[in-house]
């Protein structure tokens, strides 16, 4: 009798594990995202097929020249399920990066995207930090045509170290890949993080917190 019970015990286990199981791949050819729907989803609903055209699945601009006269000296124009309908549940997206001589991307992690990036002119100088206890900094001097990885989440940079113009195309590996950079979050904050509990955590005077704040 206890054997009967056992096996009705797992049994009931495991069909309760596939009742919580989920398919991670498209069921459908595709889903165009709908920005006209009030349905809210974890993407964008989609748009019935039979309305979808093939501009749907097209964008056009990426040779266009990002504007990098700004603080950091860089642009990125993005190509994620927003700018290109026919991205959504795909789970890819991708950026063109410009740098003004000497800009700088500056460090920020993709929550949701692993990046895999292309020099197309230029060379840039890229890092990465590894996650805690470690921290390590691993970097690289990038030339055109190099390729570098950034594994998701974790804090990374490019930055320009040549006098011309440099160009990089990004993949991501999410049609919404999220991006926290990190000075405007910690300092930038709204409404703003207290500043004592910034100084604490930088270990600096709380004035230079303040003016920090003010910048972001």
């Amino acid at each position: 009798m206890s054997n009967k019970i056992m096996l009705c015990s797992v049994l009931a286990l495991t069909l309760g594990c596939l009742a919580l199981a989920y398919e991670p791949s498209p069921l459908q050819d595709f889903c165009v995202a709908d920005p006209n729907s009030s349905v809210k989803v974890n993407g964008v609903a989609c748009k019935n097929p039979m309305q979808v055209q093939a501009e749907d699945f097209f964008f056009s601009g990426l040779h266009l020249m990002g504007n990098t006269s700004n603080a950091v000296g860089s642009r990125v124009t993005p190509v994620f399920a927003t700018q290109l309908p026919g991205l959504n549940t795909l789970g890819i997206s991708m950026v063109r990066i410009d740098y003004a001589p000497w800009g700088l991307n500056p460090p920020h992690t993709h929550p949701r995207a692993t990046e895999i990036i292309t020099v197309l002119e230029g060379t840039l100088e890229v890092g990465f930090v590894t996650s805690n206890p470690d921290n390590r900094f691993i970097t690289k001097v990038l030339k055109k045509g190099d390729v570098f990885v950034f594994p998701v989440g974790l804090v990374h940079f490019q930055r320009n170290i040549g006098n011309g113009y440099a160009v990089a195309l990004a993949a991501l590996s999410s049609q919404n890949p999220g991006a926290i950079t990190i000075a405007n979050a910690v300092f930038g904050a709204n409404p703003p993080i207290p500043s004592d509990i910034l100084a604490r955590a930088f270990q600096v005077d709380k004035s230079m917190v303040e003016i920090l704040q003010t910048k972001f």
